[in-house]
């Protein structure tokens, strides 16, 4: 399988069901937080604070740099290891926007790597963020994108 182009982000990233979500926001904004809640939820942890998106065959993948895999910062706690899947087809990309419109314009995609994928801002740290992710990720599904 050939690699056609990588990319790495400033974003955390979670397997939901299979599929990728990347989460990206400056330091400090909740990238962390809102993938903690999401693992609480169910999801698998990627890749925290950076995540190298790789093409290959058309298909962006996501994967944790070797020196960060199977880690993720918590805050007031430390650095803590959490079981972590190798790599996810990327699906999502949410960015994080404290005040993200209230009926934005659909759809919003970034390129990445090569790939152009769907892009959905929310607030990380609002108490409904993770299910936003989910339903986002689902309401995407049923597209068929």
């Amino acid at each position: 399988m050939a690699i056609l182009s990588s990319e790495t982000l400033h974003a955390s990233c979670v397997a939901i069901d299979g599929s990728a979500v990347l989460v990206e926001g400056r330091s400090g904004e909740g990238k962390s937080d809102l993938a903690l809640r999401l693992i609480d939820r169910g999801a698998m942890l990627v890749a925290d604070d950076y995540t190298i998106c790789t093409r290959r065959d058309g298909v962006l993948h996501a994967a944790a740099p070797a020196t960060i895999a199977g880690r993720i910062e918590v805050r007031g706690i430390g650095v803590i290891p959490l079981p972590h899947a190798e790599s996810a087809p990327v699906a999502l990309l949410i960015t994080i926007f404290d005040d993200p419109p209230r009926m934005p314009d659909l759809p919003q995609r970034r390129r990445i790597a090569g790939v152009d994928v769907p892009v959905v801002a929310l607030p990380a740290l609002e108490p409904s963020a993770p299910i936003k992710v989910e339903l986002a990720l689902r309401h995407l599904k049923e597209l068929g994108r």
